[in-house]
């Protein structure tokens, strides 16, 4: 059975920090590849597919803005947050210009890099191979849900439903909206509500809410 955590690329050159970082992003949930540098950071995401990168600024060999815009220029979309020692607006600017969609500046504290990672994916869940849903994740390569080690079955539309929530949490999604990114456009809108019926009968009632008036949105799971 495939993993259902999400890989991410850390590309720094401190090894104590890198040490640090590696345990806590395990206890996130992530399976954690490292370069120590740009070239190795370069080969790695190019050669793996990844959820998100955290990369330094401040790199041996490939600094981090170039290897940043190398990636884009290969057609490298995984969204990245780059860690750097430099904190004003120009450098700021130059790190998003260059392609990074986040930008942390040291030292920083653990809570505020975990948290930006998990808005970065939620900002691109096109990148995902598992989405959260509270306590459980949605095992998009296998269409799934998982609770721990639990696997909830699904129907594919179920999943399809699940996944245009999952995708977009905070977003209220109208019955139309789920029916043209979830089913084919000759269903009913009742099959929408059936879905919602079923989902909320395997996962608990408040796995999705309904915001009366306009439609439904992803619950706390």
């Amino acid at each position: 059975m495939e993993s259902a955590r999400p890989r991410l690329l850390l590309v720094e050159d401190d090894r104590a920090l890198t040490g640090l970082l590696m345990d806590l992003l395990a206890d996130e949930g992530y399976e954690v590849d490292v370069a120590g540098d740009g070239h190795s950071g370069l080969h790695h995401a190019l050669t793996r597919d990844y959820q998100v990168m955290v990369i330094d600024r401040g790199l041996p060999a490939l600094d981090g803005l170039t290897l940043v815009s190398r990636l884009r220029a290969r057609g490298v979309t995984c969204p990245v947050l780059l860690l750097t020692a430099r904190g004003s607006v120009d450098d700021r600017v130059a790190g998003l210009d260059a392609g990074a969609e986040d930008y942390l500046v040291k030292p920083f504290e653990v809570a505020e890099l975990l948290a930006r990672l998990r808005a970065l994916r939620r900002r691109h869940p096109e990148t995902a191979d598992w989405l959260p849903l509270g306590r459980r994740r949605l095992d998009v390569d296998n269409r799934r849900v998982l609770d721990g080690p639990e696997e909830i079955p699904l129907s594919a539309r179920e999943f399809a439903v699940l996944h245009a929530l999952a995708g977009r949490p905070t977003k209220v999604f109208t019955r139309a909206e789920l029916l043209s990114a979830a089913f084919d456009h000759a269903d009913a809108p009742g099959t929408v509500d059936a879905c919602v019926h079923h989902l909320r009968r395997k996962l608990g009632r408040d796995a999705v809410r309904t915001v009366h008036g306009l439609g439904y949105r992803l619950g706390p799971g």
